[in-house]
C-alpha cells in the first residue's frame, strides 16, 4: 500500500479547513419585516390572513360562519360553508375590501340541506 504524498495530504488539509466558510455564506437570515401599520398593505401572508379573518369577523352578516383563510403572497382564498349566495357575495367583497389582498379565491359552497 502506498503512502500518500505529502503534498496531496498538504491540499486535502487545506481545502477542509478552507471550504467552511465558504459553506456559511449561504446561511445568512434575513431580518424580519417590519409590523404593518394600520391602513397599509400587509406585508407578509400571515399578517394579511389574520386581517381579512378580523374583518370577516367584524361583519355581523358573517362572524357565526365556519370560514377558513389562506394566503399566498397576497392571493386571499376563502373556504367554507355558508347559507346563501349572498353570504358569499358578502364574504369576497369584505376579503377584497382588506389593503394588500391582491386577489380572492373563492371556494365557499352552499351548506347542504
Amino acid at each position: 500500500m502506498q503512502k500518500p504524498r505529502p503534498i496531496t495530504s498538504r491540499l486535502l488539509i487545506v481545502a477542509a479547513l478552507a471550504l467552511p466558510p465558504f459553506a456559511l455564506l449561504g446561511c445568512k437570515s434575513t431580518p424580519p419585516s417590519a409590523a404593518p401599520v394600520a391602513g397599509q398593505p400587509a406585508t407578509d401572508d400571515a399578517t394579511l390572513a389574520a386581517r381579512v379573518k378580523q374583518a370577516l369577523a367584524a361583519d355581523p352578516q358573517l362572524r357565526s360562519l365556519p370560514v377558513s383563510v389562506a394566503t399566498y403572497r397576497g392571493v386571499v382564498q376563502v373556504a367554507g360553508y355558508v347559507e346563501s349566495d349572498a353570504q358569499i357575495e358578502r364574504a369576497l367583497a369584505v376579503a377584497r375590501s382588506v389593503p394588500g389582498v391582491r386577489s380572492v379565491s373563492n371556494e365557499l359552497h352552499l351548506r347542504p340541506r
